[in-house]
């Protein structure tokens, strides 16, 4: 079967998580060249490069938030016939909308923390969270990742200071749960090892994933066999229900023996350090062996489609 001529790692983007995007897409070419022919290309718009030859390359794209996890990517590249890894379009659409996803979790059975949607135009009053929900609340946007505009508060003026400083976009507004947070990676279907995070600060937010030092993790984490199982079906509930393929990564945050959902993340951070990593290394994958492994549904596609166009 025939194989692409190279794999092109998109990164950068245009989005809010532009950093954390540059991170992973030199950690992920970096592995992928110890096995591939790999070329990096920073995407400094919203236009996929005219170089990019659907019929020789394969695409991994390492982007995260809007544009590069939100679909709109993905559906550039199927619209050009470009054959790239981790989830479709409309996967990928589903995932970044956190309320939606709560939706699929609730058909599945699954916990997710009670919460209110709002739009950042039209935002209800603090009261009316607080009666629904309880003093202590967690803010977020909708549609983006990396913790990126998450916000704790734990009484009304708070929250009334917080709710005053969105002005657009769409919002969830939950009850906060007290718990272990807890992820685990997903390759092709599979749940792989559950990584419990814990904070110095007890929040685990952009500045706690992000600086070194702020966060500490066990994997994999010390739970009961039969709590760990129950992650682990409903990780794959979820990525099988949202239709997903290659991998992901699903949060959850664990109050005494009940899970919550807390998101899922079709292209998670991808730096050796990554959390998605520290899951899969609890399977016996290295960082290299890891990154063979998130292409290699996209070569069999790839080739796949060769042999059909042949025969």
């Amino acid at each position: 079967m025939s194989s692409p001529d190279k794999i092109i790692v998109i990164y950068g983007g245009v989005g809010a998580e532009r950093d954390v995007s540059l991170r992973s897409g030199t950690s992920i070419s970096n592995a992928l060249q110890n096995s591939y022919c790999v070329e990096p290309l920073r995407l400094d718009s919203t236009q996929i490069p005219k170089s990019i030859d659907p019929k020789r390359v394969i695409v991994f794209p390492a982007l995260h938030g809007s544009f590069g996890e939100d679909g709109t990517l993905q559906k550039a590249m199927e619209d050009l016939g470009i054959i790239y890894c981790g989830s479709d379009s409309i996967a990928s659409g589903l995932c970044m909308d956190k309320y939606g996803t709560k939706q699929v979790a609730h058909e599945l059975g699954i916990k997710t923390p009670k919460g209110i949607y709002f739009s950042g135009q039209k935002i209800p009053p603090a009261d009316d969270f607080i009666s629904e929900l309880g003093q202590s609340l967690v803010l977020k946007p909708n549609n983006m990742g990396s913790s990126i505009g998450l916000y704790f508060t734990n009484h009304r003026s708070e929250l009334g200071v917080t709710l005053s400083q969105i002005n657009e976009g769409d919002w969830i507004v939950e009850e906060r749960i007290e718990g272990r947070e807890l992820t685990v990676g997903i390759l092709n279907g599979k749940a792989m090892g559950i990584v419990e995070v814990t904070s110095q600060t007890g929040v685990y937010d952009y500045s706690a994933k992000y600086t070194k030092g702020a966060s500490d993790y066990i994997y994999p984490a010390n739970l009961d066999a039969p709590i760990s199982r129950r992650i682990k079906e409903a990780a794959e509930q979820l990525f099988s229900q949202c239709g997903c393929r290659d991998f992901a990564r699903i949060d959850f945050i664990l109050d005494g023996a009940n899970p919550y959902l807390l998101e899922i993340n079709s292209l998670p951070g991808l730096t050796e350090t990554s959390l998605l990593p520290k899951s899969a290394s609890c399977e016996g994958y290295d960082f290299n062996q890891l990154a063979v492994e998130l292409v290699s549904s996209a070569m069999d596609r790839f080739s796949m489609r060769e042999l059909g166009a042949i025969n």
